[in-house]
């Protein structure tokens, strides 16, 4: 079936940040990969939070039971999203690295010195450091090799898979260079290993309707933030995961899934600005249910992000001096993230002149620090990253271009 185009007028209109002037030039964001803009109705939910429900949780009183509610119906929401078996399989944090150390620490008191973790040579630093930190324990962590093209080395991942390796932890999507990972492959080799499967999943699920349970991973992260909501992080635990971490908690906590991972109150605003998201990509879709609606809405955006993806690559690789880092358009499924170097200019000084111009772009690493210094980038300022989102247009691509020909 096709999948119907978004109105991208209407989209836009939703966000009020995209009405922002800067030296005289709406400003247009292609910093997504950071954090996409927020639209009207979250920023509406987290306020009225404030005004009509602020309370905390498990009391008697009815701003306490409507807090209770809105906590359980963001986990709905992002199972939902995900395609979680239910609620009870989504952990609150306060971003994805504070979930990620919460299981690395908890794998600490159960893996033994000479187990082995594999790890990539791609990943946010946030899927490395709470992973490596374990050396300390003894515990042998290998990565699998990135290629010039930036992409994984496969086959390097196959070899590094052992009887003694406890889990895999690898990214759905690289957020320094779109590369979109094989992480089929990767449950695989986790599960002929007997081993732990863990994603990052930060940089995907803005961009591609996700199946967890299709996907098989044992835990699967993501931030609302990247994907048009609060800054908080969400944990995916398959069935029985989480109930057999050694995780750390207060005596007073739950100590069932989902909860024995969070520690003190939550961002319960927050949660509401969540509930709002999930509405908000929901009313892009079509579907009876609110599940077949959220995956209806993320085809939707896929379709017009890729298509704004082959337009941003093909007037990139016709501007003499630019490299695009990564793998090409067409060789592989990819995020609607470019990245790219200048034969002599500073990916820092080019990203000021457009920001000059009204144009959001990050530069640098955006903490995926091996990757940039396995490929040489790092001495030299990493690269120019522009993230697409769904409320991105052509006639911003048109700018972007006009900018970067001038410099």
């Amino acid at each position: 079936m096709k999948v119907k185009k978004l109105s991208i007028e209407s989209v836009r209109e939703q966000f009020p940040s995209l009405k922002r002037k800067v030296n005289h030039h709406p400003v247009i964001f292609f910093d997504g990969p950071g954090g996409t803009q927020v639209p009207s109705r979250v920023i509406r939910a987290v306020s009225n939070y404030y005004r009509y429900y602020n309370s905390n949780t498990h009391g008697q009183f009815q701003t306490s039971r409507q807090t209770d509610h809105i906590i359980e119906a963001a986990r709905n929401n992002i199972s939902n999203l995900l395609g979680g078996e239910g609620p009870s399989n989504i952990s609150i944090g306060q971003n994805m690295t504070s979930l990620n150390f919460a299981i690395s620490r908890a794998c600490s008191r159960i893996f033994k010195p000479g187990d082995e973790i594999l790890i990539t040579q791609l990943d946010h630093e946030a899927n490395r450091g709470p992973w490596l930190l374990l050396r300390e324990n003894g515990i042998k962590v290998r990565e699998v090799k990135l290629l010039p093209e930036g992409v994984l080395d496969e086959e390097d991942m196959r070899n590094k898979v052992s009887e003694n390796t406890r889990l895999i932890a690898m990214g759905m999507a690289s957020n320094a260079f779109g590369t979109v990972n094989n992480v089929l492959l990767g449950r695989k080799l986790a599960y002929e290993a007997g081993a732990l499967f863990l994603l990052d999943a930060v940089h995907y699920v803005p961009h591609f309707p996700v199946d967890v349970q299709e996907i098989g991973a044992d835990f699967l992260l993501c931030s609302s933030y990247k994907f048009y909501g609060p800054h908080l992080g969400f944990l995916y635990a398959k069935p029985g995961a989480l109930d057999n971490l050694p995780v750390d908690r207060l005596r007073t906590q739950d100590q069932q899934a989902p909860f024995r991972i969070e520690t003190g109150t939550l961002n319960h605003a927050s949660l509401a600005g969540v509930n709002a998201v999930a509405a908000f990509i929901a009313a892009l879709g079509e579907g009876k249910s609110a599940r077949e609606k959220m995956r209806s809405g993320m085809e939707r955006i896929n379709v017009h992000e890729q298509e704004l993806l082959k337009i941003l690559f093909n007037e990139i690789a016709g501007i003499k001096k630019l490299r695009v880092i990564g793998p090409g358009y067409g060789d592989a499924q990819r995020a609607p993230t470019l990245s790219f170097v200048h034969d002599s200019v500073h990916p820092e000084y080019i990203c000021t002149l457009l920001a000059e111009e009204g144009i959001a772009a990050w530069n640098g690493n955006f903490y995926a620090i091996k990757a940039m210094e396995v490929l040489g980038l790092q001495e030299s300022g990493g690269v120019v990253r522009i993230g697409m989102s769904m409320y991105n247009s052509e006639s911003d691509i048109e700018r972007l271009i006009s900018t970067l020909k001038k410099i």
